[in-house]
């Protein structure tokens, strides 16, 4: 979900990206939801050239999505497109590195290069591709190369066709979200889909159109025509072909970054091989998973486990037995064997996973007794009393109760109040307990706080050392001050790049996976 700070770090990023008049328009999107080009006009207070040219740089760049609400009479022209901002789009922009090392390492360079193009530009076409590989090169590349490379992106699923321009979409449903009254609260109302969802699942195509390379809607990527009308209309369907605008698929992605958090977190829990026979599960899913989030993976035959297994030089070494016992070790025990099938819980490690994040937050945060007692709330779905904490802690419960009560107000615990007789007089007895849920939501909104402070600081540094940057290099090559304050400002940017780049690691965790 979008937090408070998740906006307000969105907006930071497109104005980094595009400046503080797109990121206006951007910022007005999240806060008042769906508007028309005239409603961003009275709200923005920008001119109506200003607010289209910030809309279709949002667009272009899949950051916004224009839809047409089906309340409105589309037969009399009164037709007004609406636009909505899309925050995981937004957020995945800090992902780009990551999403092009995924592409180097399952396809090649080349393909890289291509999807680096999009990652940059946005929406392009076949030809804008063409011409896009071809700047600085003493001769163009050749259309067939492009071709072939897009073709790899598509099959892989990297890339997809853009969605419809504007569909038309249902908004009589009463859209609700994730009402947060503190941690101090234990209810929690969940909607099943929101108004951005429904925008988005209007705007794809199908799988068959969305991952097809050719003009004619009903071939796939590696299919041929044969017929001779076929090769009657090739010229009219390249051109098609060139009209057709292409994006980065960014929910494939997602997934391969999920299935590897997966498979490293079950490799830390048990051991390679464990994290080989996941793998293959994974693997043999990939093609039939519809959702990124997951509750379970696809249930298989343990054939068809153990084929997929015995493709890795690791796995050709398992026997049968060494793989039950791996599918033992995910959980595919007793009651989750069903006729010889096998699914394995994968909602169960993500969980494991933010919980360990969570415990490493409180231990560098508020030290060894406060993770101690957060350790063994989250383990237990009951209340405790402060004494039974402090007991099973082995922590004094006069300093427990003082840590316990920070914790609470700071949202990471849920507090109840009985109230007991002690000693003839009325007393109240405080109950404590981890409500997941709320907890994860304020433990990301931190964390895109985080992610806030980091990019600013980012963003200070080029703007302090504006001039620096401007100095030719051959300059800074040179021995004294000007090379020394430039490598100063290298690792500064190194630093808190990585630092980014694995705070963001955290926040999929929290928010994608």
């Amino acid at each position: 979900m979008a937090t408070q700070y998740g906006i307000k770090f969105a907006v930071h990023l497109i104005s980094n990206h595009f400046g503080n008049v797109v990121s206006k328009v951007c910022e007005n999107l999240f806060h008042r939801g769906p508007l028309t080009l005239d409603q961003l006009i009275h709200y923005t207070e920008l001119t109506k050239e200003q607010v289209k040219n910030s809309l279709l740089v949002l667009v272009q760049h899949n950051c916004a999505q224009p839809f047409v609400p089906d309340d409105d009479d589309v037969n009399n022209l009164k037709v007004r497109t609406q636009y909505v901002a899309l925050f995981d789009n937004i957020i995945h922009r800090l992902r780009f590195p990551k999403f092009l090392e995924t592409v180097s390492q399952r396809l090649d360079e080349e393909c890289a290069e291509l999807l680096d193009g999009l990652l940059r530009d946005g929406r392009l076409t076949l030809k804008q591709m063409v011409d896009r590989a071809s700047q600085g090169k003493e001769n163009a590349v050749d259309s067939k190369v492009v071709r072939e490379l897009l073709c790899k992106l598509l099959t892989a699923r990297f890339v997809e066709r853009c969605p419809a321009p504007e569909p038309v979409v249902s908004t009589s449903f009463k859209e609700t979200t994730i009402r947060k009254r503190g941690a101090k609260s234990a209810k929690i109302f969940v909607a099943p889909k929101t108004l951005e969802q429904c925008v988005l699942e209007a705007a794809v195509p199908r799988d068959a159109i969305r991952f097809s390379l050719t003009a004619d809607m009903g071939l796939n990527v590696d299919e041929e025509k044969n017929s001779d009308d076929a090769q009657m209309n090739s010229v009219e369907e390249n051109v098609e072909e060139e009209q057709i605008l292409w994006r980065a698929n960014f929910e494939e992605f997602i997934r391969h970054l999920r299935h590897k958090v997966l498979i490293e977190n079950v490799r830390t829990q048990h051991d390679d091989g464990t994290a080989v026979v996941l793998r293959a599960v994974l693997e043999a899913t990939k093609t039939v998973e519809k959702k990124v989030k997951m509750q379970n993976s696809v249930p298989l035959s343990l054939d068809t486990i153990t084929t997929e297994v015995m493709k890795t030089d690791i796995g050709r070494a398992f026997t049968i037995d060494r793989i039950r016992a791996s599918l033992s070790q995910l959980g595919c025990s007793g009651s989750s064997i069903i006729d010889d099938s096998y699914s394995i819980d994968l909602k169960k490690i993500i969980e494991q996973a933010r919980n360990e994040e969570v415990e490493s937050i409180m231990l560098k945060r508020y030290g060894k007794d406060a993770y101690r007692m957060f350790r063994l709330l989250s383990k237990d779905s009951s209340f405790l009393d402060t004494d039974k904490i402090a007991a099973c802690t082995l922590v004094e419960p006069k300093k427990a109760s003082k840590f316990l009560h920070q914790l609470w107000n700071d949202n990471y615990l849920h507090k109840e109040t009985v109230t007991g007789v002690m000693v003839g007089k009325p007393s109240n007895i405080f109950l404590w307990k981890v409500n997941q849920p709320l907890l994860w939501i304020n433990v990301l909104d931190e964390m895109y706080h985080a992610a806030l402070n980091l990019s600013i600081r980012m963003a200070y540094e080029q703007e302090k050392n504006e001039e620096l940057l401007n100095v030719p290099k051959d300059k800074l090559k040179e021995p004294g001050p000007l090379q020394k304050k430039y490598k100063r400002l290298q690792n500064v940017w190194l630093l808190l790049g990585a630092s980014l780049m694995k705070l963001d690691d955290a926040l999929m965790l929290f928010h994608d996976f």
